[in-house]
């Protein structure tokens, strides 16, 4: 009997880490010019796109076909600070950690647990010593130049700039590749109190890893949480249940039994799925297509479902992606060079779905809508 489920992700219990968590980045090469590696953004929504496919020798060579699509909008990161790695036996050892003169708001709330009732003194001290004493500032990046072998920039999202609920920006870490130490220090502080946009990151057709925290589900049984096959009928107690958990000796349950818990919001990384477009804000054509002119964004007619409307950059992956909307999804560079023959053929979209998302969707626009329905009746 084949066991059900999967022991590999062990414990199945909900994540820490509610934004991604980055635990490996790429292989650094000092040949290339200086790069971040990661970007984060919020899923806002799925839709469908035609695609012409190249791949010759196959059955689809030439035809079209229809691949959901992943929408995440990726408002530009600020670079607000550097740390520095050295490299010891036992891993990376945080040598000094360089904050930018000014920090926003949305950053500060970071460090509070109860922001309105706070004096909101963060960082005050750190700005006054950056404004009086510049040169213990570049005194600490001198150490890191001096004696690190790992850098990494301090960079937080613009949460108010996509019109969700929470006012608190999410902070993390991103490596910087490329060049030699004092080449990659210096591109950290040419960042500070920068914007970047997610097209100095990522580029179309490139292939990215996810770090996500899946969609919950709560405590559930046996049947959905490990896939075991339900009882007969007849069965005295209850049919969704494991029916043998285990011998009489040893007299203990062995961790393999499947058992009720937690189903969900656990901390996944996926790997190499690929961008087909990146959009920019403020294009109304950002959803148009050579064979398709009409003009459109890639908000869907009455915005996305839980979410609305996606107003700044967004990324367009194939597939799907773990997590809710309006989830924080952490986007690396991918670690593994993905040799698939369908992540280097061209992408040619044909058409972008922008149909209305909730119910079934018959226009495209909502010009198109009123143009079909005429006045209507107040």
């Amino acid at each position: 009997h084949p066991r059900c489920g999967n022991l590999q992700y062990l414990p199945k219990k909900r994540t820490k880490h509610h934004r991604g968590r980055i635990r490996s980045f790429p292989r650094d090469d000092a040949s290339k010019p200086c790069h971040l590696t990661a970007f984060v953004g919020y899923k806002a929504g799925m839709t469908h796109v035609v695609r012409e496919i190249e791949r010759p020798g196959s059955k689809l060579h030439k035809k079209e076909a229809v691949e959901a699509v992943t929408i995440v909008e990726t408002p530009p990161m600020t670079v607000v600070g550097v740390v520095g790695y050295v490299e010891t036996p036992n891993g990376l050892r945080t040598l000094s950690t360089v904050f930018a003169g000014h920090l926003s708001d949305e950053v500060k709330r970071r460090f509070y647990k109860n922001w309105y009732r706070s004096k909101r003194k963060a960082f005050s001290k750190y700005a006054k010593k950056c404004a009086e004493k510049p040169q213990d500032i570049d005194a600490e990046v001198q150490r890191i130049k001096d004696y690190c072998q790992v850098v990494r920039v301090l960079a937080h999202t613009q949460i108010h700039k996509i019109k969700l609920r929470q006012k608190v920006a999410d902070l993390l870490e991103v490596q910087v590749n490329g060049g030699d130490v004092n080449a990659k220090v210096d591109f950290a502080r040419s960042l500070f109190e920068q914007e970047v946009n997610v097209e100095k990151v990522f580029t179309e057709g490139e292939t990215i890893d996810i770090c996500s925290a899946t969609r919950g589900h709560g405590y559930q049984g046996v049947i959905s949480r490990w896939g075991v096959t339900r009882l007969p009928r007849k069965t005295h107690r209850g049919l969704r249940k494991v029916a043998c958990i285990g011998a009489w000796h040893p007299a203990r349950v062995a961790s393999t039994v499947a058992r009720a818990g937690q189903k969900g919001y656990f901390h996944r990384t996926e790997i190499n799925k690929r961008i087909l477009r990146i959009g920019h804000k403020d294009d109304s054509k950002s959803a148009s297509t050579e064979a398709d002119l009409t003009e459109k964004s890639i908000t869907p007619v009455g915005g996305f479902p839980h979410y609305g409307i996606v107003n700044e950059d967004w990324l367009m992956l194939k597939g799907c992606i773990g997590g809710s909307r309006k989830r924080p999804i952490t986007m690396r560079k991918s670690i593994v060079t993905s040799t698939r023959r369908s992540h280097t053929e061209p992408i040619n979209l044909k058409f972008i779905d922008t149909s209305s998302k909730y119910g079934h969707g018959r226009f495209q626009t909502q010009e198109e809508k009123q143009k079909f329905m005429g006045t209507l009746a107040k």
